[in-house]
């Protein structure tokens, strides 16, 4: 187990000086009623006195001890990982995989992308105490972060938080250079603070841009061409440079990975955007939505791109493959050393193939529009994921695009409203 900081004692809310009322008090003019009044005054000067040298005192002396916790502490043969972003698709189904391997879990997501309804599933799967936390916050607030840390005893991060809009990036550029570069820097400083070691970071095939030849290998130049990927590879380049430092001694596990489909295969978790980030989502989102009648049809755009059909060819890895190679890469991680690795299938499909294999998914003959290139897009991109079988002994499994998306297909009419119940209609 890794070394982290002693526990510290949360604060206590100052109790609210009581107040005293005079309005009762009778005329001094009685002579034999004088001395009375007088220890009384005498013992309200006294208490107030009290109070006052209560709430003067500093606050580490009006601190109540704190009570400790399996979150707080180390346990022999336990690993605590803090998975940032867990309210969300690939945080949660990674949550859900540490749980079943046995690891002690605490996501912190601040529900601005994430499902409270994951978090609920979670916690009813696994309700045994120090198994799992969840904790409301934003990793921009330094000082809320800094706390996480230092009132529980991590030994791992794995870093998803982030927003991940290929689209939505280029039109709100400096929203994804805070929420991707700022936020990992947060989290890297609360690391070096409070003495955690192990940092899987959740990267993308987006650093890579436009290469020139295919199929991406760790050793291609990266040369990102949206604000998404360029904000993750700042990130990246933070890690790096101080993973580099004589200090901090870390174990860094860099996965950069591709086109994410798919759900748990038992229906219990599964990808549910917000309605007003739908036009920015995943094709397989916008896939289902279609076939569930939630939009009319399927955008497809650009058509006119350097491929066999003229649409932009993509390697589709599901979720469960993916979650898989974050485990893998945390059982392998060894302080002083750092792994890159593409998490991918090694083939590419067209966005034709994947509206086909998506109309066979869900038995729906999906509208299908085509409209002009979307800003940032790329032609062309899939993996080489040799290194990453070579060293950490992972393989996709599950590289069927048609079982996938019906996988996924079963999660979404099952759950057309995403994690919450349908509205009621208000007659």
């Amino acid at each position: 187990m890794l070394p982290t900081n002693t526990n510290r004692g949360r604060p206590q809310q100052r109790p609210p000086p009581r107040s005293w009322s005079f309005s009762e008090m009778v005329d001094f003019s009685d002579p034999k009623r004088k001395p009375r009044y007088i220890s009384k005054l005498v013992m309200l000067v006294l208490l107030a006195a009290m109070c006052v040298l209560m709430l003067t005192q500093p606050p580490c002396h009006r601190r109540t001890p704190p009570t400790s916790s399996a979150f707080s502490v180390h346990q022999p043969g336990v690993t605590h990982v803090l998975v940032t972003g867990g309210a969300g698709y690939i945080g949660s189904h990674a949550a859900l995989r540490l749980l079943k391997d046995s690891f002690r879990v605490t996501i912190v997501d601040n529900l601005s992308r994430g499902n409270i309804g994951a978090i609920k599933v979670l916690q009813n799967l696994f309700p045994e105490p120090g198994r799992l936390q969840f904790i409301q916050a934003d990793l921009g607030d330094p000082k809320a972060v800094n706390r996480i840390f230092s009132e529980n005893a991590f030994d791992a991060v794995m870093h998803f938080a982030a927003v991940a809009y290929v689209g939505e990036s280029t039109l709100e550029p400096l929203r994804y250079y805070h929420n991707i570069t700022a936020n990992t820097l947060v989290v890297l400083e609360a690391m070096a603070t409070h003495n955690v070691k192990t940092l899987i970071y959740s990267s993308t095939c987006a650093t890579y841009g436009e290469p020139e030849k295919m199929p991406i290998t760790e050793e291609t130049p990266q040369f990102p061409i949206n604000p998404y990927g360029k904000a993750k590879k700042m990130a990246e380049d933070i890690i790096l440079d101080f993973s580099k430092s004589k200090k901090a001694d870390m174990a860094v596990m860099i996965l950069r990975y591709f086109n994410v489909i798919g759900s748990d295969p038992e229906g219990r978790l599964g990808e549910a955007p917000r309605p007003e980030l739908r036009e920015h989502g995943r094709i397989s989102g916008a896939c289902f939505d279609a076939a569930l009648g939630i939009i009319p049809g399927l955008k497809v755009k650009g058509t006119d791109y350097e491929t066999p059909d003229g649409t932009c060819v993509r390697d589709y890895i599901d979720v469960t493959d993916l979650v898989d190679a974050h485990v893998k890469a945390l059982n392998k991680a060894e302080r002083g050393r750092v792994g890159i690795y593409n998490v991918g299938t090694g083939k590419g499909r067209s966005v034709k193939e994947f509206v086909e294999a998506c109309k066979k998914a869900t038995g729906v003959d999906i509208k299908v529009d085509y409209f002009p290139r979307r800003p940032g897009d790329y032609a062309e991109v899939y993996s080489d994921p040799a290194k990453i079988n070579r060293e950490l002994n992972w393989t996709a499994q599950h590289t069927d695009l048609h079982k996938s998306l019906k996988v996924a297909w079963t999660w979404q009419k099952a759950h057309r409203s995403g994690y919450e119940p349908p509205q009621a209609m208000i007659l």
